[in-house]
């Protein structure tokens, strides 16, 4: 592959990108109404058919097996995102940030998510390359992350405690009684930081958090950086959809967390043993698969007939979940009984 055609690669996929934000900012987005589940789950379909089509075009550059680690990368990356809604869910709870301000804070957070996995993706594609041994270190990550999933029990999310939070406070005042849509407001002269400020940067030192689970996992199924980034990107990209679509009934993935254990292990243990035993991209898509899949099932079987907790429905204003009257109606927001220690990841 020359370098021509590898760089008209990126300027279409970065093309699809700012089409894709702009759509989300221009009409999903727009304004501060609030969106509806229907709307949310439409959109979300929109972007998970987008991630997956994409797959089309790395399988004409790049080959069938591309195409497959591209396919695992994606789904990795997907299942994650939803344990991290969790995180997103309880981080707006503790702070107080209104249903339909919390589109904004997603919107750019996501857009610094690209940015960041960008950075944390090129690193560790370089780190590879230049340090075999790096390899192995990634593979102990994973395998441990794996088992904080299986291990831990949890801890309440207080943002106050995150240390850019904190950081952010030693900088600007915090106007705690402002309720609008703004980061930012200037008071007596004096620049404040909004709540709206506040949750962004938890949101987003989040998903440092996370990358350090993702990037890895995806670097285990492939070294090509272009479907390494893809992957990841793609995912991310409907995640704000994918919040609403599923605010109301993130407690019922209650074992989802297992399923990414095993996933999390299994590409671990691949790193781990790389350099004696070779496991085909299509043995690691199907672990994939199955192991996920797996546990959405069980988990929805077992939560059968749950509707949305009372600390969910109180936080979002939204007591008629409570008799499952909400197909047209804004998506829930709120608190849940998940945490980011579930989730085998802590955010304070």
């Amino acid at each position: 592959m020359t370098g021509e055609s590898e760089a008209l690669h990126w300027i279409v996929f970065f093309s699809v990108v700012a089409a894709a934000l702009a759509v989300d900012l221009g009409f999903v987005g727009r304004k501060d109404g609030v969106v509806s589940t229907r709307t949310a789950y439409a959109w979300s379909a929109v972007w998970v058919s987008l991630g997956l089509g994409f797959s089309g075009l790395v399988y004409l550059w790049y080959g069938g097996e591309a195409a497959q680690q591209y396919l695992a990368g994606y789904l990795i990356e997907e299942s994650l995102s939803i344990d991290n809604l969790f995180v997103f869910l309880l981080v707006f709870g503790s702070l107080g940030i209104a249903l339909n301000h919390q589109r904004k804070v997603l919107f750019w957070g996501i857009l610094g998510a690209i940015v960041m996995r960008g950075g944390f993706i090129v690193a560790g594609v370089g780190l590879i390359t230049r340090f075999e041994w790096i390899v192995y270190f990634f593979g102990a990550l994973l395998v441990y992350t794996a088992y904080r999933l299986v291990r831990s029990h949890g801890v309440h999310v207080d943002p106050e405690k995150n240390p850019m939070v904190r950081f952010a406070r030693r900088l600007f005042p915090v106007a705690a009684d402002y309720r609008g849509h703004n980061f930012h407001v200037r008071r007596a002269g004096k620049v404040f930081i909004t709540p709206l400020a506040i949750a962004l940067v938890a949101v987003e030192s989040a998903d440092i958090v996370f990358a350090v689970d993702s990037v890895p996992a995806v670097l285990a199924i492939s070294n090509i950086t272009f479907v390494v980034f893809t992957s990841n990107i793609a995912a991310i990209l409907g995640l704000r959809s994918l919040y609403f679509a599923l605010a109301g009934s993130l407690q019922r993935f209650e074992y989802l967390s297992w399923g990414l254990a095993v996933v999390l292990a299994f590409v671990g243990v691949k790193m781990l043993i790389s350099h004696w035993v070779h496991i085909p991209i299509l043995v690691s898509l199907g672990v994939i698969v199955v192991a996920v899949g797996a546990a959405v099932i069980v988990s929805l079987l077992l939560t059968r007939g749950a509707g949305p907790d009372a600390e969910a429905r109180e936080a979002a204003g939204r007591e008629d979940l409570a008799t499952g009257e909400a197909e047209e109606t804004p998506a829930v927001v709120g608190g849940s009984r998940q945490d980011p220690e579930t989730a085998g990841r802590e955010i304070v």
